[in-house]
């Protein structure tokens, strides 16, 4: 299927007739009502419209979404997990109940109560099927090789072993793996490339209308089947929309929500509108090519670390709202971080020291060895160029010849995964999470997003230790000790945390969500937002 274009289908046509569309919608909702399990009129939102600043995200089934947050959250809404997670913590999903038997196994009594959305039973089989089936076809956001095997003790029981203990399986794989029906899923091949309408058959709270992929726009409408009852928010609209003009499109009515630069806070606060402030989630770091010579060096990494000035990117490109990262990579108001770490505080002496220990001089303004300039290439895009050029400034200020080549996202993502570059500006959530994200942004084996730094055994082992360690003090301990060993080693150069808001018109519970979405997305759209 051709997804250039609006994508059309059983359960995405709204073109065909809109109005039957909003007829069959109400009538849908009258017969709830009637029923007694759906929310009334005066408190039903018939649409809620969110901004978003890129727009398109992927396909909304499981293998088709991009792997970054905004693209699992569209999944979500259509697809759920055995366990989710709201304000407070875990909460039952299709998991009614759960229980560890031993340190390696976990028993789910399951929902009997949650049909697809194509009105076929859901039962323990699809939850088997799922497990066997990203074993054999990996699913992005879950690391299948912690699970041995998933067995059916009864239609709506299931028993998951592990290979060994794991801490953060609830929050890594029990509320992030998106379970799959078995009476599609089981004749697709090559998921990655399934695109048909069926492939978005889920037991979440929505499905799909419409997708636009060169607008960047999404159209979901409720499942009034949903085993929670009917949702309350009956349609969401995604737009894409820049982050200069949010503010202003929340003020005239434009949109419901959507992310606001800091600035505007206060006005929107006084005009009325619900401001969140998120959790100090996001970081923004340089990857560092160290697979090439001589950023292998790890000289070289902390010589450059050591001209740049942080605090100064927080007071001038971030205006004062954020925080300087830890380069063992927790913001200073994690529950994880490691205040003894070394801080590389700004020195570019240091820098000229360090570059003379790896046979570069500082000929003139640059460095240089055996009379040839070391040049770097850094990699940025149009949301971070302004930044990109303060780095760049400080590091020639210090010696070194930088250029940079602006990009968009996914070519850079390409880029880094391919190992085709030196520096790259890379941003990315789940800083606030389980410390396992430590492990998918340090470890070979991951995406974009991770340093895949293998360089260094003992940072490896401690990595598989601290996720095996059920004790949470001695798992505090070796998430400290992994943090030393990385801001020794700095695969990549943590800078710096931005505080992020989210502001609404408060017809939603809007909400951060407790350690994320799902593995830790720091995105205040959790669905059960639009639910309840």
């Amino acid at each position: 299927m051709d997804t250039s274009n609006k994508v059309r289908g059983r359960s995405v046509h709204l073109s065909m007739d809109r109005c039957l569309l909003l007829e069959l919608a109400a009538a849908g909702l009258m017969l709830f009502i009637l029923c007694g399990t759906a929310v009334s009129e005066e408190d039903a939102v018939d649409v809620f419209t969110i901004a978003d600043t890129t727009g398109d995200w992927g396909w909304p089934s499981p293998y088709g979404h991009y792997s970054r947050g905004p693209g699992y959250v569209r999944m979500s809404l259509i697809f759920d997990t055995l366990v989710w997670k709201d304000q407070d913590g875990y909460v039952p999903a299709l998991a009614d109940s759960w229980h560890m038997e031993g340190g390696d196994c976990y028993v789910f009594n399951l929902r009997r109560n949650v049909t697809w959305n194509d009105e076929e039973q859901f039962t323990a089989r699809d939850v088997v099927f799922t497990i066997d089936y990203i074993k054999e076809h990996p699913y992005q956001w879950v690391n299948s090789g912690v699970i041995r095997n998933a067995e059916l003790l009864d239609d709506y029981t299931v028993k998951i072993r592990l290979n060994g203990s794991y801490a953060p399986f609830l929050d890594m794989v029990a509320c992030t793996l998106p379970i799959l029906p078995e009476h599609i899923y089981r004749d697709v091949d090559e998921p990655t490339e399934f695109r048909k309408d069926e492939s978005l058959v889920g037991t979440g709270p929505y499905t799909l209308v419409d997708y636009d992929q060169s607008q960047g726009t999404y159209l979901y409408q409720a499942y009034d089947g949903y085993y929670l009852g009917a949702p309350r928010v009956r349609h969401i609209k995604f737009i894409k929309l820049s982050n200069e003009m949010a503010a202003a499109a929340l003020e005239k009515g434009d949109v419901d929500a959507s992310a606001v630069p800091a600035e505007t806070v206060g006005r929107l606060r006084k005009g009325g509108f619900v401001v969140l402030e998120g959790p100090r989630d996001g970081i923004t770091k340089i990857m560092v090519n160290h697979k090439k010579e001589p950023f292998s060096d790890v000289r070289l990494r902390q010589a450059l670390y050591c001209a740049i000035d942080r605090q100064a990117l927080v007071d001038n490109a971030l205006r004062g709202f954020g925080v300087i990262a830890s380069p063992g990579l927790f913001a200073p108001d994690s529950e994880w971080y490691n205040p003894d770490v070394e801080q590389y505080s700004y020195d570019p002496a240091r820098s000229v020291d360090l570059m003379s220990e790896i046979g570069y001089a500082k000929d003139g303004q640059s460095f240089s060895r055996d009379g040839t300039v070391f040049e770097i290439e850094m990699l940025v895009t149009s949301f971070n160029e302004r930044v990109g050029e303060m780095v760049r400034q400080q590091l020639e200020n210090a010696g070194f010849k930088v250029t940079l080549r602006s990009v968009d996202s996914k070519t850079l993502d390409n880029l880094v995964g391919e190992w085709n570059f030196d520096l790259a500006l890379n941003s990315h959530g789940g800083m606030s999470g389980d410390p396992e994200i430590l492990n998918r942004i340090i470890g070979e084996g991951y995406t974009f997003n991770s340093a895949r730094y293998s360089a260094n055994q003992r940072l490896n082992d401690l990595l598989d230790e601290e996720v095996s360690e059920m004790d949470p003090a001695k798992r505090k301990e070796l998430v400290e000790e992994v943090q030393q060993v990385y801001a020794q080693d700095l695969p990549a150069l943590p800078l710096y945390y931005t505080n992020s808001y989210w502001a609404h018109d408060g017809q939603v519970n809007a909400y951060y969500t407790k350690r994320g979405i799902a593995n830790g997305i720091p995105i205040a759209q959790n669905k059960l937002c639009f639910v309840r």
